[in-house]
Parts: structure tokens; sequence; C-alpha cells
């Protein structure tokens, strides 16, 4: 007596047994994908993160400087800005006034 899904599951073993591969095959692709990325130009992509947050930090320090008492932009190009930057002011006044050791600039 030969019963319907029985023949059904000896048809779906090949496929699965593919899937499995190609799951593991597109892990190792993966592995190695970022293997060789943290090899050659990992260091590379966090030198561009930390200018790009430099160079952010400064145009908010010439814009809205006078929230930490450095008066150096007229106060009405200020607030026609600050729209586009309010989200990023927190965070930037956060790490601004933060206290930095001579082991945490990296420029030293």
């Amino acid at each position: 007596m030969a019963l319907p899904w029985a023949a059904e599951k000896k048809e779906l073993e090949p496929r699965q047994k593919e899937e499995g591969l190609n799951h593991r095959l597109g892990t190792l692709k993966k592995a190695l994908k970022d293997f060789f990325f943290g090899a050659t130009a990992f260091e590379i992509q966090q030198t561009v993160r930390q200018e790009k947050l430099a160079r952010h930090d400064l145009i908010l320090l010439f814009s809205f400087g006078d929230l930490l008492g450095v008066p150096v932009f007229p106060p009405y190009y200020s607030l026609r800005l600050l729209p586009y930057y309010y989200p990023a002011l927190d965070s930037w006044k956060k790490r601004i006034l933060k206290e930095k050791d001579l082991t945490e600039i990296p420029s030293l």
C-alpha cells in the first residue's frame, strides 16, 4: 500500500539538499567577501567615515557655534539652516562637549 505523501517526500529530498548546498555556498561566499573587504578596504572606510563626521562637526560648529558659546555665524543664517540640522544637533553637542583623552584623538 503506497501512501501519497511518502512519494512526495522522496521528490522533495533532492531539492532540499540542493537548497542546503546553495545556502552553504552563499554563506561561504559572504564570509570570503567579508574577509577580503576587511583585509583590503576596511581601514579606508573607517577613515572616510571619521573624516565625514569631522567635516559635519565643523559645519555644525560654524553654523550653531553660539549654542556652545562660540559666535561665528550670524544667527539669521543659523535659523534658516536649523530645520535641516535639527536631528543631528543633540548628538553633535554631546560629541563636541565630551572630554577626550590624548589616546582618543586619532590625529595625534
